[in-house]
């Protein structure tokens, strides 16, 4: 039984995405934690409703990210997790961090990754007239929104589609991935080659929707 625990910064729609589909699919995992480095995240309060425990790290009280994600390391580790789910965490970390979880930590960004890293995707794909948009499931390494990919959706960008819409669109396929790729992690069915992730029995590692 796979131990997860998921970082939030806000409301967590896709750490909620996560807990439904693992208790309703009967995941070979448990939701060990929910921790957040805001006291006011909407979503602590969704996990503790669900009897989750919870934590909180302010990344406010910390003069350095070094002493933040020390502090935040040691209250993941006591809840021994498995995997590292970064789901809306909004605090990028440092490669000492990223290294204590090299292959056991899982972020989401909303774009097709290797493009459009950082903030303000949509906005970007929008001005660059992409037909297409969507969002990536990888692991974490010390470089921004890099690292192996293990599913992508894609959706289409209409015609009239401000931010807004489009962000709305992408956020719907993440809460189909993202569950599904922490669910091939729970299954011990994602292999490595090289730098690479596929599913161990070949399942499509990419969504569309239309």
């Amino acid at each position: 039984m796979k131990r997860l625990v998921i970082l939030i910064s806000g409301r967590g729609s896709n750490m909620e995405a996560i807990v439904k589909a693992c208790a309703a699919e009967g995941w070979p995992a448990t939701v060990a934690a929910v921790i957040s480095n805001r006291p006011d995240a909407g979503g602590l309060q969704f996990a503790a409703e669900r009897g989750i425990a919870t934590a909180v790290v302010d990344h406010k009280a910390y003069a350095n990210r070094e002493d933040f994600d020390a502090e935040l390391a040691r209250v993941i580790d006591g809840f021994a997790p498995d995997l590292v789910v970064l789901a809306g965490f909004m605090r990028i970390l440092t490669p000492g961090f990223t290294a204590r979880y090299a292959r056991r930590m899982l972020n989401i960004h909303p774009s097709l990754l290797p493009a459009f890293t950082g903030l303000h995707t949509h906005e970007r794909a929008l001005e660059m007239g992409c037909k297409v948009a969507g969002a990536t499931v990888h692991f974490v390494t010390a470089e921004l929104d890099h690292g192996a990919i293990v599913m992508q959706g894609v959706v289409p960008v209409k015609p009239g589609d401000d931010a807004k819409s489009l962000a709305a669109r992408v956020l719907t396929v993440e809460h189909r991935i993202y569950p599904q790729a922490v669910r091939w992690f729970a299954e011990d069915a994602l292999i490595w080659t090289g730098e690479c992730v596929a599913h161990r029995d070949g399942a499509a590692q990419q969504l569309l929707l239309s």
